[in-house]
């Protein structure tokens, strides 16, 4: 995915309208992700599986930049759609990394600001270790580089859907996970789906007022 410096100067007018309540001193721009590669989807599949073990290896900020952009990445310039398909295109999900291990990036708790492909940072320290106990102590969870919590409100879709808002959310969800279990396949990481979990202290510990609705760690399988 190219982009002209006008769209690119369009994409970071966007990124600071969209980043309320985050330091915006603390943007850090991702790579473009990679829109080819040389495992076939079949493959991907077959590949899949729940990985539970992660070794120490550093992430790269390329392998950080493909599996958030697998998860919600923009994948039409013009109308916004994401990777992920949303019931009505209505987006409810923030995404949030609980960073330990990866190049260049300081440990901390970081939001995704979809629009221009960045993550900002939301909270400093490695909080890994808390997000381990908060998710009952699975020990994965402290080991591996990185977490993606996913977090919502409900409303985005409420406000068309109603109370059928919920599975649509529910489903939504399930499409993003599998995309971050594929991409992860696909470049020689892994990954788990965790709903195992304590709502409000997880909240306390992320520093954020949405509920958190899917945790998943990522890394090098050890």
């Amino acid at each position: 995915m190219k982009f002209s410096s006008m769209t690119a100067m369009m994409l970071t007018l966007i990124l600071f309208g969209g980043c309320k309540g985050e330091d915006k001193s603390a943007i850090i721009q991702l790579p473009q992700p990679k829109l080819t590669g040389s495992v076939s989807v079949e493959a991907a599949i077959a590949k899949r599986r729940s990985i539970r073990s992660y070794s120490d290896r550093t992430l790269t900020l390329t392998e950080l930049s493909q599996v958030l952009w697998a998860c919600q990445g923009i994948t039409d310039l013009v109308r916004g759609f994401r990777a992920a398909p949303s019931a009505g295109a209505t987006y409810p999900f923030d995404i949030y990394i609980v960073i330990g291990k990866v190049e260049s990036v300081e440990p901390g708790v970081y939001k995704y600001i979809v629009k221009s492909h960045a993550i900002v940072l939301h909270k400093s320290g490695d909080l890994r270790s808390k997000v381990m106990k908060d998710c009952l102590g699975q020990r994965f969870i402290g080991e591996a580089s990185a977490t993606i919590v996913l977090a919502t409100d409900f409303q985005p879709t409420k406000k068309y859907y109603g109370e059928r808002s919920y599975r649509y959310v529910a489903m939504e969800a399930g499409h993003i996970g599998e995309n971050l279990h594929l991409q992860c396949a696909a470049i020689g990481l892994g990954t788990v789906m965790v709903g195992a979990y304590r709502d409000r202290e997880l909240q306390q510990t992320l520093g954020i007022d949405k509920l958190p609705f899917y945790v998943m760690p990522f890394g090098e399988p050890k």
